[in-house]
């Protein structure tokens, strides 16, 4: 049984290949760099990078970190959730 936050991936997944975005999942660990999302890719020519969440779990500092780092360089910075997972497409066509 996949965990909640799993869930939310895989529905981000189906949107992100619908749309036909190119995306990784980073590891983090001993080789990868902690507070990275848990989504990198390209759209549409446009860097993105989605933190994914359950319920009312909300991203860290150092993962908000890296989302403004996103933001500022003119990337799109998104925090997914249950309260907006069913509305990604939108998200992604809004910014």
């Amino acid at each position: 049984m996949s965990t909640p936050e799993g869930k939310i991936k895989t529905k981000i997944k189906k949107v992100l290949d619908k749309l036909g975005a190119y995306y990784t999942m980073p590891a983090t660990g001993g080789y990868g760099s902690s507070g990275v999302p848990d989504f990198v890719g390209c759209i549409e020519g446009r860097f993105f990078g989605i933190e994914a969440k359950a319920g009312n779990n909300q991203p860290t500092a150092l993962q908000l970190s890296h989302l403004k780092r996103i933001a500022e360089a003119g990337g799109m910075a998104l925090v997914v959730n249950d309260g907006n997972v069913d509305n990604l497409e939108g998200l992604i066509n809004e910014s």
